[in-house]
């Protein structure tokens, strides 16, 4: 079932090339979305695994939901569990994840490529995402599917390591170079 986020804060976004994570050694294009409690995606999204789980598991849908959900294994999770990660104290959050790279685009709609430098962790983007139930030899499951990434404006860049300036050097003097 296909769900859009309106304005919500990007995170952990390989949305230009795939990469492999943790112990999978399968690469893929990826993102986690955060959201505020009362954000009204949050109900979108509520509502979007219910009818997966319902059109899954029919009349057992309510009792496999619930035990994902106290297992945590729905793709819509609290951000205590990430807490020190900047952004996600008092959040929620939502990881998707495609082996096709999604669309990634401005906000007039024109494609971004890496170099442009947007999207980036901490600024705020639409998300389009396909939920989807899971059973199979890898259990059961609530998953989201990353299709599209649309750029809608700047915010506070989460930390991580980020370029050099002049101000991290100092001037070389040729007589204190050696081999």
């Amino acid at each position: 079932m296909r769900v859009r986020l309106d304005k919500v804060r990007l995170a952990f976004p390989a949305l230009f090339t795939a990469k492999a994570f943790g112990d999978s050694q399968d690469a893929a294009f990826s993102a986690s979305f955060l959201l505020a409690p009362d954000h009204p995606a949050v109900k979108v999204l509520a509502a979007a695994m219910m009818q997966v789980a319902k059109e899954k598991w029919g009349p057992k849908a309510d009792a496999t939901f619930k035990q994902l959900k106290g297992a945590d294994r729905l793709c819509l999770r609290d951000g205590a569990a990430k807490s020190d990660y900047q952004g996600f104290e008092g959040q929620l959050y939502v990881s998707a994840r495609a082996t096709v790279r999604p669309l990634v685009i401005d906000r007039d709609k024109s494609p971004l490529a890496a170099t442009d430098g947007k999207p980036y962790a901490g600024c705020y983007v639409n998300a389009v995402l396909d939920v989807w139930a899971q059973d199979n030899k890898y259990g059961k499951r609530i998953n989201a599917t990353l299709a599209g990434v649309q750029f809608v404006g700047d915010g506070e860049p989460f930390s991580g390591a980020g370029a050099a300036s002049e101000d991290d050097f100092e001037p070389v003097v040729e007589t204190a170079w050696t081999e």
